[in-house]
């Protein structure tokens, strides 16, 4: 799978979760001390704790997946940043800090969500920082996305003085 079609799917993962959160009834309502913005708190899926603010956060990335979807640069850049803006979350999600856990009150990140925000880190990291594109590496000869749209090195000799030439005159 291209890195462009890995962040379109991304994106379009995200704001399918994003638009399930808005529509009501959609989560398991629940409550938590520690939530100080508890507008829409429920557990999607009966699993996962989320509020608006979180809806609104997937609507983000889902956003940034079609718009990083454009470029092979800009997909990587995505999936770089989300790798990291995940792993961050799956840190504050394991930290029993009070207000830490939710993100100083107003995100849920506790429970089933620390393990899901750590795959989607792994995931993301994977694309980021170690999937190459082969996919567009036979693109014309060194002309495709994959070289960046450079034409490939010149002979420093001009061609009439090249070895197959000189033989024949």
């Amino acid at each position: 799978m291209s890195i462009r079609t890995a962040a379109l799917v991304f994106g379009i993962v995200f704001l399918i979760i994003a638009a399930s959160g808005f529509i009501p009834g959609t989560a398991t309502p629940h409550t938590h001390p520690d939530v100080t913005l508890d507008a829409g708190l429920g557990l999607a899926m009966g699993l996962f704790p989320v509020n608006i603010l979180h809806n609104v956060v997937h609507l983000a990335f889902g956003l940034w997946g079609l718009a990083a979807s454009r470029s092979v640069g800009g997909a990587r850049g995505y999936f770089k940043g989300t790798a990291i803006i995940y792993a961050t979350f799956v840190v504050m999600g394991l930290i029993s800090a009070g207000k830490i856990w939710t993100t100083f009150g107003l995100v849920p990140l506790y429970g089933n969500d620390v393990w899901l925000h750590g795959l989607i880190a792994a995931g993301a990291a994977y694309f980021g920082f170690m999937h190459r594109n082969r996919g567009n590496a036979q693109v014309g000869a060194g002309l495709g996305p994959s070289s960046g749209g450079r034409a490939p090195p010149r002979s420093p000799l001009p061609l009439e003085r090249s070895e197959p030439f000189r033989r024949l005159g």
